[in-house]
């Protein structure tokens, strides 16, 4: 993160910060209390702004979390700091967040990956052929990055045979559609018994 921020001309690093608890067991008005309480915590640090620290969703959060930060910070900060919206990124549109941050940092992946295997330096070091087509790969962990790298990838023409998740991992060497296992792991809150679904409708 610090590298790609610094290659993009923004003063901002990588750290991270986080609450210790599964926000599965929480009910949404729980999240939202926890996330607001957090918010404020950090403000009261200085530990939160525009030109200070902008958090943005990963393991465990999403839109809802990044929106709540900003709508938090905005009833705090919002009267005497203009740049109230740039505390977080990956807030929903209607927040003044942008369109293309949910497939962005996947798409980054896609990109770094097809940029190594056309580098023909890279290539003899690698020892591997040009372009991603036909290339077979296994992604670590499912969630919005592992996604949309896994579907900028297949439609590349490379071919996902393996997932690691949280509830298990699995191989298919004939291939695994990202959409279908996206829209499975959405419908059943994981992927776990995607493998035995998939091989028993022969999709």
């Amino acid at each position: 993160m610090t590298i790609k921020n610094s290659i993009a001309g923004l003063p901002y690093g990588g750290a991270k910060g986080g609450i210790k608890i599964d926000p599965r067991s929480l009910s949404k008005a729980e999240i939202e209390r926890v996330t607001r309480n957090y918010t404020t915590a950090l403000c009261k640090k200085n530990s939160l702004g525009a030109a200070i620290d902008v958090p943005g969703p990963d393991i465990g959060t999403g839109e809802r979390e990044m929106t709540l930060i900003k709508d938090q910070y905005q009833v705090l900060y919002g009267h005497k700091d203009i740049n109230y919206a740039g505390v977080t990124t990956g807030k929903s549109l209607h927040h003044h967040g942008i369109r293309g941050r949910e497939e962005a940092t996947g798409l980054g992946v896609f990109y770094s990956a097809r940029q190594i295997l056309n580098n023909e330096e890279q290539l003899n070091k690698l020892n591997v052929t040009k372009g991603l087509k036909g290339k077979k790969f296994i992604v670590q962990g499912f969630g919005n990055v592992g996604y949309w790298a896994s579907k900028f990838f297949v439609e590349d023409g490379a071919i996902l045979i393996g997932v690691a998740e949280a509830d298990g991992s699995f191989l298919c060497e004939d291939g695994i559609n990202p959409d279908e296992l996206w829209a499975y792991k959405r419908a059943k809150k994981g992927t776990k018994g995607y493998l035995a679904a998939h091989q028993k409708t022969g999709t």
